[in-house]
């Protein structure tokens, strides 16, 4: 395969610039004529979004937690196909992680296993000569890391810019450019999620454009070129959704008429990871695409939902607003067909939300919290439905502020942790704050499409089970609290907990 030429652009920890920096390098070298592709080392679905927008392409997430460490050096080969420079942006400090297994789910841990050079984004605003000492201790911590140099974010003056590159000339560390305080504008507007780029809204298009304008007149582009070319060839396959999805044995012979899977997003953008369009694609379905915030009404002939978990919470009241459209989504959940929702895509399907009226396909609310849950949770399915067989078990990513209570209808999605239950199962409505990335379950999509069919219609159609399973029949009550419910303790969540 042709070679790779990547970059990772990483800080010491969140707050330093590394996404503003990665967004507007994109920009910058794509104005000059290069292909470019981006990319967002962990689960972010916002970072990567911007990343799409500014290199024109889809934003992918690359995460050894949701993926597995051994499709993320396919699923870089796949997102960079035909570029000629991939741009990474790591997740909060170079050595940080959201996971168990900090080894593996780094930014640097994924840098070394790409053989990529990692650039390391500092803010020094109130940094001199301990810039030397702080950069030093970056590359000495691990012998296997590669980094290439520095970008120095929020420069007083002249005079300190000479001080940090003195510093660091003294250690070997290349400097690549140096930006002034207040040269970069005010990050991405994360409460907003991926929206504002999938609806292309004005300040979003600005804000590309103005990162990639400083980081043109900021940075020495050649130089990190030259430094992302010098990366060595990968030597996996690129990943493929045929093979992924053939990966569970051959395809049933394909019919005329696909069925239609609506997918959350815009034409351009899918709320969610854009691998999720292809495997559908890749197993048989027709996706077409339906913008909850501004459609009033589901494609035609829809025979299955997917709400990925892109849309962020803020936008609740929008959804709640669209009257016409949740109107449809619950009508298609009471008949039967497929509905896999995850994040807010939950809360759009509840009785109500912090007081709006929601879908009312489950009678549970929402309440908002002073705490944001955030972290991965490895869970096991406690149903069969498209997403998985019973007892199989997942990891998946979390994060939100929102709490449902209950927590879990009669027949949960998942239990994890001490086997707290969490979601709903209801006829083959399948619906989660848990949210996951089918590259690493691919076959979602061929159980999707299967359930999606012609010859599966009806609410009484079951999927198939493992040994000694039951499925929930077609008048399961959607909601209903379990004695664990009832505890105070789970209605309120933190990072370090099991919600």
């Amino acid at each position: 395969m042709p070679p790779v030429a990547r970059l990772v652009v990483s800080a010491p920890a969140s707050g330093h610039g590394k996404t503003a920096v990665a967004v507007g390098l994109l920009a910058a070298l794509r104005r000059r004529g290069l292909t470019v592709a981006g990319m967002k080392i962990g689960p972010d679905y916002t970072d990567a979004a911007y990343l799409g927008a500014a290199a024109g392409r889809p934003g992918r997430n690359l995460d050894p937690q949701l993926v597995g460490a051994n499709r993320i050096g396919p699923l870089l080969a796949h997102g960079a196909a035909g570029a000629d420079l991939a741009v990474l942006a790591g997740a909060m400090g170079l050595y940080d992680s959201l996971g168990s297994r900090a080894d593996s789910a780094s930014t640097a841990s994924v840098a070394t296993a790409l053989r990529a050079p990692v650039v390391l984004v500092v803010d020094v605003a109130a940094m001199g000569q301990s810039i030397g000492a702080l950069v030093h201790g970056f590359r000495a911590y691990d012998d296997m890391l590669w980094l290439g140099g520095v970008i120095l974010n929020r420069v007083g003056s002249e005079r300190h810019e000479q001080v940090l590159r003195d510093a660091l000339d003294e250690i070997g560390v290349p400097v690549f450019g140096a930006l002034r305080r207040g040269e970069l504008p005010p990050g991405l507007p994360r409460a907003a999620g991926v929206v504002p780029v999938a609806q292309h809204t004005v300040d979003a298009v600005r804000l590309i454009r103005r990162l990639g304008e400083v980081v043109d007149g900021a940075i020495d582009l050649d130089r990190l070129l030259g430094l992302a070319r010098s990366a060595p060839q990968l030597t996996v396959p690129a990943w493929s959704a045929a093979d992924a999805v053939a990966s569970d044995g051959p395809l049933p012979a394909s019919s005329a008429r696909r069925p239609v899977i609506a997918v959350a997003g815009t034409s351009e953008l899918v709320y969610g990871y854009p691998e999720t369009v292809e495997l559908i694609t890749a197993a048989g379905g027709a996706v077409v695409p339906v913008d909850p915030l501004r459609d009033e009404s589901l494609p035609e002939s829809t025979a299955a939902l997917v709400l990925p978990g892109g849309i962020p919470e803020g936008y609740a009241a929008e959804l709640s607003a669209n009257r016409a459209l949740t109107v449809a989504v619950a009508d298609l959940a009471r008949s039967g067909r497929p509905v896999l929702a995850e994040g807010t895509g939950l809360l759009w399907l509840l009785r109500e939300c912090d007081g709006r009226p929601m879908g009312e396909v489950f009678d549970a609310v929402a309440t908002t919290t002073d705490r944001m849950i955030v972290g991965y949770r490895e869970a096991t399915a406690r149903a069969a439905t498209p997403i998985a067989m019973l007892g199989a078990r997942v990891t998946g990513y979390k994060q939100h502020q929102l709490v449902v209570s209950p927590r879990a209808g009669h027949t949960p999605a998942w239990t994890w942790g001490n086997g707290v239950p969490e979601g709903f199962v209801w006829r083959r409505v399948h619906a989660s704050q848990l949210i996951l990335h089918w590259a690493g379950m691919p076959q979602i999509a061929r159980r999707l499409v299967v359930a999606a069919g012609p010859a599966s219609a009806g609410p009484a159609a079951q999927l198939p089970v493992g040994p000694g399973a039951v499925t929930p029949g077609p008048d399961a009550p959607p909601a209903g609290p379990r004695p664990a419910e009832q505890d105070p303790s789970l209605l309120v969540g933190s990072s370090d907990d099991l919600r």
